[in-house]
């Protein structure tokens, strides 16, 4: 059992996991793939450039106010991150989560997450990324790790001739993670699973090796009572 005080180096990391030969591995992407919250910067990004309307906007900062107050659960504001966008075309929003990524989250991906991605990829590793952030940002991370669109599990709503609307399909944080996987694949399919906090644990469970990526404190203690590794990622200054 590997232990979770042992933090390996970046090219180490890389190889223990691929000399498992994972068939399927699935990664939290805020936090696990590259640094930061990118629903978080995505919300005050689209109020900027008007993915929202001017209502919705207003209502929406004292919402997420109201949610870092802890007085709004995890799951409600995650969805309602993804609804306060209704009325616009798929197209506007993933043109927008395209430029925003570019912007505001590529300089902030883990050179050895998006090394480690791409070579199990390589090696005919199925990869999956599952997040609670909305799916148009979750996606234009994604393909930059070599995870296609439709392995891509993320908070999204459901599409109404083009747009999107009020009506949630999915909001994958915490046990919903979980269901989420289920629905697709069989118990102990998963060799692998990645991820970063608390909200992690159901998934980080469901597989046959668990990673604790640059852990809260939450997860770091659940990852030393159980074994899973700890890795803390190098970041790329040159970004």
């Amino acid at each position: 059992m590997n232990d979770p005080c042992n933090k390996p180096a970046g090219s180490a990391f890389v190889q223990s996991v691929l000399d498992l030969k994972p068939r399927l591995a699935v990664f939290d992407c805020d936090g696990t793939l590259w640094a930061g919250d990118a629903g978080e910067a995505f919300f005050y990004w689209a109020m900027e450039h008007g993915l929202m309307t001017p209502d919705v906007a207003a209502w929406a900062v004292y919402r997420y106010r109201d949610y870092k107050a802890g007085k709004v659960d995890e799951e409600t504001m995650c969805g309602e991150m993804v609804t306060i966008h209704a009325g616009f075309s798929v197209e506007e929003l993933e043109r927008g989560a395209e430029e925003f990524f570019k912007e505001k989250i590529a300089m902030h991906i883990f050179p050895p997450m998006q090394e480690l991605t791409l070579e199990l990829g390589k090696r005919g590793c199925e990869v999956w990324a599952v997040s609670s952030t909305n799916e148009w940002v979750v996606r234009a991370g994604a393909r930059r790790f070599g995870i296609s669109p439709d392995h891509v599990l993320a908070a999204c709503a459901a599409i109404e001739d083009g747009r999107c609307s009020s009506r949630l399909l999915m909001v994958p944080t915490d046990e919903g993670k979980a269901v989420a996987l289920r629905e697709r694949f069989a118990d102990g399919a998963i060799d692998a699973a990645f991820g970063n906090t608390v909200h992690d644990v159901a998934m980080l469970s469901l597989a046959r090796r668990a990673f604790a990526i640059s852990p809260d404190a939450g997860l770091e203690s659940i990852a030393r009572e159980r074994g899973w590794t700890v890795y803390e990622p190098e970041r790329d200054s040159t970004r």
